[in-house]
């Protein structure tokens, strides 16, 4: 009989041991999920912010049309006598078929700049990665273009990406051609005067193959100087613009010189740090209500594996919870110890849960390679964010648990007791 009694007790404690750790299970896997949409969502909007607080340049003036804004030259300058502005560097990039010696074809993005104003509008990280002294023979590009007509002596000097300049085993002094097509004699030859790093692609592969010339030199090599007929076009891609120091850090101030571009180019698109930050805020509020309504399914699976749990558990206990209430135990002790056991479940399952979403993440960045490795590694675990967390399932705990007190409370004591 003792032996029946001992088997009978082992099974309904393996029985309720499987029973805490299936519900403890559903609950960390409900956790686990915002724990780590949370914190890579977070992690790759707070590296935009950061990119864009530490660029070297406060506005940026763009075109919906490829090669869009004309008369680059010109309008640098009046953007340069604007007060507050302290550089307005036009840049323009098109990709172009690199000869190096040995006959063979590569092809490059070629990035056309005014060479001072490049790196005066560059971020401390980029600048870092460029020569301390750019000038690639003409730092104002003003030579070669000579008012428009670009019949100036051209300095015919570049910048190779470091990885270019290694893959094809080049040095400092060695002459190049670059060529809009295929075809080397319909371009020009350039000397090789050094070599800058790459900043580090977030959501994609960077180019590896990049050449770096006065923007007028570029533009004539590749037909955007003149049109056809002669019309100058001196066109670019995009205008950034650096702000004095005393006025880098006031949105005021950047507005008062974002409206006074937008004068100059009424057609194009002018957009400020402040309002990229403004829209970055914005789109991460979206997407984090996303986030948490993605979440929110998981979280009630949970939640009702934990209902079922304690229902079931009221039904094992069903004599014992009638026998304490009849020798006078109060309902509310009853019910004290169902919340106690659902909010010890609960808790358990948000300690597993926190913990397996940072593994998780940590395991990405680690040993996954790629754009999933980026993201995971900007990842940011607010302690903050995990507490609101932690606080927000207790309280559904708390209401969780009404259904198997309320079920307890109504027991029949005379049918419980037969």
């Amino acid at each position: 009989m003792n032996a029946g009694r001992w088997s009978s007790r082992w099974r309904s404690l393996r029985h309720r041991t499987a029973q805490t750790i299936l519900a403890i299970a559903a609950i960390g896997a409900a956790v686990a999920l915002p724990v780590v949409l949370l914190s890579v969502g977070g992690g790759v909007f707070s590296h935009e912010l950061s990119s864009i607080e530490e660029s070297g340049f406060s506005i940026s003036i763009d075109s919906a049309a490829s090669h869009g804004i004309s008369n680059a030259h010109a309008l640098t300058k009046e953007i340069d006598a604007i007060s507050g502005v302290q550089a307005a560097s036009p840049m323009l990039s098109v990709p172009v078929d690199l000869f190096p010696p040995g006959g063979s074809v590569v092809p490059v993005l070629a990035e056309g700049v005014i060479p001072a104003a490049f790196l005066e509008t560059q971020s401390a990280a980029e600048r870092s990665l460029l020569p301390s002294s750019l000038s690639l023979g003409d730092p104002d590009d003003t030579i070669h273009y000579d008012n428009g007509t670009y019949a100036g002596p051209s300095s015919a000097q570049l910048l190779l990406s470091t990885p270019l300049l290694q893959t094809l085993d080049l040095t400092s002094g060695t002459v190049v051609g670059l060529s809009p097509s295929t075809n080397a004699s319909a371009g020009s030859a350039f000397t090789i005067v050094g070599s800058f790093g790459l900043p580090p692609g977030l959501l994609g592969p960077s180019p590896l193959f990049v050449a770096l010339l006065p923007l007028s030199q570029l533009q004539s090599l590749v037909g955007l100087a003149h049109s056809p007929t002669g019309t100058l076009l001196d066109s670019a891609d995009s205008i950034q613009i650096a702000m004095v120091p005393s006025l880098a850090a006031s949105p005021s101030g950047v507005q008062r010189v974002a409206s006074e571009v937008q004068g100059l180019v009424p057609y194009y698109s002018v957009t400020s740090l402040t309002q990229q930050t403004t829209e970055i805020e914005g789109a991460e509020a979206i997407i984090t209500g996303f986030y948490v309504g993605l979440s929110s399914i998981g979280l009630i699976v949970g939640l009702l594996f934990l209902v079922i749990i304690l229902l079931r558990r009221v039904e094992q206990e069903r004599q014992s919870i009638g026998i304490r209430r009849a020798i006078g135990v109060p309902g509310w002790m009853v019910a004290r110890d169902i919340v106690a056991e659902a909010l010890g479940l609960t808790l358990g399952g948000v300690c597993v849960g926190v913990a397996g979403g940072i593994l998780t993440v940590e395991l990405l960045a680690r040993y996954t390679s790629g754009t999933i490795s980026d993201i995971a590694s900007l990842a940011v675990f607010d302690p903050a964010e995990l507490v609101l967390l932690a606080i927000a399932l207790v309280g559904l705990a708390l209401l969780a648990s009404f259904l198997p007190v309320r079920r307890a409370l109504r027991l029949s004591l005379p049918e419980v007791l037969r």
